[in-house]
């Protein structure tokens, strides 16, 4: 319904699968009615709530051992994260996908993954990516890593990561360098 424009019907379909999932509540229909979930909230453009769907169906379909629908989620997970703006992450989830597909011999979900794989470029100004980017403006703000987090729904982990490059790449130590280089050079 959704490639055919129809977002109203998959709203509806995505509803009526949920309702079904929670009165039987077996793993397979919950990762069924969660990916379905997350692909329309994708198409509405809410890919904050689109992830946390998505994330779901894709635990749910590793944990049930079905690669082709872990990987098809995945495709869906690398979508909403390249809609909040973090590119590396959407590689990586794009390229695990590719990966299991291409083992899988599915070719046409391959295709269209490939037309899907267009990131845009990085930010020119001093290397850092469009994600790194938001990350500074939320540390030149005095934002925690645990609240940067949940602002942008990604784990501290990544967060200490993006923090880390984002040092390595302006050449600086501390946060309170970071916040002078970026107001110095009009990144934010």
């Amino acid at each position: 319904m959704l490639v055919a424009g129809e977002v109203q019907a998959a709203r509806d379909a995505a509803a009526e699968l949920i309702e079904i999932a929670g009165a039987y509540g077996t793993p397979a229909l919950r990762a069924t009615a969660d990916h379905a979930r997350g692909a329309v909230l994708l198409a509405d453009g809410d890919a904050r709530a689109a992830l946390i769907a998505l994330r779901g169906a894709w635990q749910l379909w590793r944990e049930l051992q079905a690669p082709y629908e872990a990987a098809r989620a995945r495709v869906l997970v690398g979508l909403a994260c390249r809609q909040l703006g973090d590119q590396e992450t959407a590689a990586m989830e794009l390229d695990a996908a590719r990966t299991v597909l291409a083992k899988l011999g599915a070719a046409p979900d391959l295709a269209r993954l490939e037309r899907l794989d267009r990131p845009d470029a990085a930010v020119k100004g001093h290397g850092l990516t469009a994600r790194e980017l938001q990350v500074l403006r939320l540390l030149a703000t005095g934002t925690t890593n645990h609240a940067i987090a949940n602002e942008l729904v990604l784990s501290e982990k990544t967060v200490h990561r993006h923090v880390s490059n984002i040092f390595t790449k302006l050449g600086v130590s501390s946060r309170a360098a970071a916040t002078a280089y970026a107001y110095q050079h009009r990144l934010l």
